[in-house]
């Protein structure tokens, strides 16, 4: 499996990004699909996911800021990041879980960093 990530970049204070994460396979395959980031010196934290059913879960802070999407028809998880804050300023990771009988596997692409100016 393969998780492509693009559409970060460097945006000013108060602006809006589109992250797209684009699988090698059928996404409604997965279990969940979410968006991660680190920032410099910290932990990796979620940001939102999104299950199979459509139900979404997002990180309290980002609530109302951030919306994860899906596309089935072309196997693409979106987040719409907007009033962007310097502390945005993360590489964002998509990840996709699936499950196995008892076993749930994770995979993860290779990031895109998202910098935001003040």
């Amino acid at each position: 499996v393969q998780l492509q990530a693009s559409g970060g970049g460097l945006v000013q204070a108060g602006g809006s990004l589109r992250l797209s994460c684009a699988a090698s396979r059928r996404i409604f395959e997965f279990a969940s699909m979410g968006w991660y980031r680190q920032a410099p010196g910290k932990e990796r934290e979620l940001v939102a996911s999104i299950t199979r059913s459509g139900r979404t879960e997002y990180a309290e802070s980002l609530k109302g800021r951030f919306t994860i999407s899906r596309d089935n028809a072309k196997n693409t998880v979106y987040l719409q990041m907007n009033s962007l804050k310097p502390e945005d300023t993360a590489v964002y990771y998509c990840n996709a879980s699936s499950l196995v009988g008892d076993y749930e596997f994770y995979y993860w692409g290779q990031g895109t960093l998202v910098t935001v100016s003040s």
